[in-house]
């Protein structure tokens, strides 16, 4: 039977996650395996999945516990969405780096809150590897944590169990642009290739009409371009729309966040990169996801058995079933894109069958698409060596090398900033030499 474990399965994601296996037609039993290091909600989850497993009529097992090495064992699919410290530490990585003027919307992949959430996360996930190594190395890795590039780069670094990192900016983005093109979704073609948060839609057609010219006219209309303004705007001059939200993206790249009147007319709200917009709700959402799981388990809120866009279940299907299907993961490059660095990974389309992740080879980005995911991989591996060499200096570099933080900040102000973050969160990340 197929025993599939959710490693921070008090995550929001854990319900989504757990409608979709158990929606996969012809596959009738096997083992769900909950870790979560917080006893109370992986209660919560358990019962959550518990109560799934009965309104959909299978015969699957749930089994939990704070001790991962209790239950991961024999696991064929392991499925990663841990946190690691976000709620002590949100505040630090959003309003340190305010006063030195760098002003993040998310702050969860690039940035100085990318870089010590990088330095928080990875050493437990190492931990965690190991022990996956030990206790179930036949699976595969399904990774659904940020920053996404980052803990994809440091398992491949140090592993041989394939991993693929998971996300629904592709899916999400795919649908809006046939939304915003006013074009069936069925029928839209695309392709699409970069990293996690920076893959580009380069080529955009309905019926073999280039979508683009239509998105150009589109967007005279102010109120389109108010939908996604830094996308829309960045699609203008760069030729191309990219998959992660106005907001995540701001952050991405040097042009949008800078000075305060570029914030003001291009950053304007929620995901579109509001300031401090994670810092200032995350744990509000946390604790309302967690009161709304309360009460559907209660009966007061009723449990969606709809399937959601997500890849984890597709892959299982694919691979228990062996129905090939499509997906866009996150692997390591190995000549998948030719022109970003060989050692990295990169976000590209892949087909899943009883082999597991067969990534498509997708050629060449645009030279100055290229340019703009390479300066992001860069930050990725000064990081995550970092956290594998033990090297401060590294991990002070990698600030110096991200997009906004050099935008913003002189060499002098970035190695303050970095150091003031350093002393704020020694409880939370390892010494670094």
């Amino acid at each position: 039977m197929t025993k599939i474990t959710i490693i921070g399965a008090g995550s929001a994601f854990t319900q989504e996650i757990a409608v979709d296996i158990l929606n996969i037609e012809g596959v009738e039993g096997g083992t769900i395996a909950l870790v979560d290091i917080d006893a109370d909600r992986l209660e919560i989850a358990r019962k959550l999945v518990l109560k799934i497993i009965e309104m959909t009529g299978k015969r699957w097992d749930v089994i939990a516990s704070v001790d991962r090495r209790e239950v991961i064992s024999g696991s064929r699919f392991v499925i990663n969405q841990i946190e690691v410290g976000g709620l002590q530490t949100v505040r630090y990585e959003y309003e340190i780096p305010l006063k030195y003027g760098v002003n993040q919307c998310i702050g969860d992949t690039l940035g100085p809150g990318g870089l010590f959430k990088t330095l928080r996360t990875l050493p437990s996930w190492m931990d965690i590897v190991r022990d996956i190594e030990e206790l179930c190395p036949d699976c595969i890795i399904l990774n659904y944590t940020n920053p996404m590039s980052a803990v994809t780069l440091l398992t491949s670094r140090i592993t041989e169990i394939p991993v693929v990192g998971l996300c629904h900016s592709i899916q999400n983005t795919s649908r809006q642009l046939a939304k915003y093109a006013g074009v069936p979704y069925e029928e839209m073609q695309w392709r699409a290739g970069g990293i996690n948060h920076m893959s580009w839609f380069v080529e955009l057609t309905h019926q073999g009409k280039d979508l683009y010219p239509v998105l150009r006219e589109k967007i005279k209309d102010p109120d389109l371009l108010k939908k996604d303004p830094v996308r829309f705007d960045a699609m203008k001059y760069l030729g191309a729309f990219v998959s992660e939200s106005s907001g995540h993206f701001s952050e991405y790249i040097p042009y949008y966040r800078k000075r305060q009147d570029l914030i003001d007319q291009h950053c304007s709200s929620g995901y579109n990169g509001a300031t401090g917009f994670y810092a200032n709700n995350w744990p509000i959402w946390r604790k309302e996801n967690d009161e709304q799981i309360l009460q559907k388990l209660e009966g007061k809120l009723p449990i969606s058995l709809e399937s959601s866009n997500e890849y984890a279940a597709i892959i299982i299907e694919a691979m228990l079933k062996n129905e090939p299907k499509v997906i866009y993961g996150n692997v390591p490059n190995e000549g998948l894109i030719h022109n970003l660095p060989q050692n990295g990974v990169v976000e590209v389309a892949c087909m899943i069958d009883r082999n597991g992740i067969n990534p498509c080879r997708f050629g060449e980005l645009p030279e100055h698409l290229a340019a703009l995911c390479r300066s992001n991989m860069a930050f990725f591996e000064l990081a995550v060596g970092a956290v594998l060499e033990n090297d401060k200096e590294m991990a002070r570099h990698a600030l110096m090398v991200d997009p906004l933080s050099a935008a913003v900040c002189s060499l002098e102000e970035i190695s303050d900033m970095f150091e003031e973050l350093y002393e704020a969160e020694r409880d939370f990340i390892p010494d670094l030499r």
